[in-house]
């Protein structure tokens, strides 16, 4: 029972930042200021991090909740897991 979530909302935000990306990348050519070149990329990591957000959002509130509202106690179970995994990878890659 796998459920598809579509994320198309989200390639807006990802051409904006492909766009911040290519931005970088000229920066850097152009040997800009140091700071200036950081700021943009921490710019494009925190809109990473929304697009991120959004879709695990979007996952808990379909994909997961509707394997906890079915009958399948292993589809549950396999739900649950993926979640807890999927945090743990989250704490390891802030830390």
């Amino acid at each position: 029972m796998r459920q598809t979530t579509t994320h198309e909302e989200q390639l807006d935000f990802l051409k904006k930042i492909e766009g911040q990306v290519r931005g970088i990348q000229k920066m850097i050519e152009e040997k800009r200021y140091c700071i200036d070149i950081i700021t943009q990329i921490q710019s494009v990591m925190g809109a990473l991090s929304k697009v991120e957000q959004d879709i695990f959002k979007k996952h808990v509130n379909g994909c997961v909740a509707n394997s906890l509202k079915g009958k399948s106690e292993t589809e549950r179970e396999k739900k649950i897991n993926e979640v807890i995994d999927l945090i743990s990878k989250f704490c390891k890659a802030k830390s």
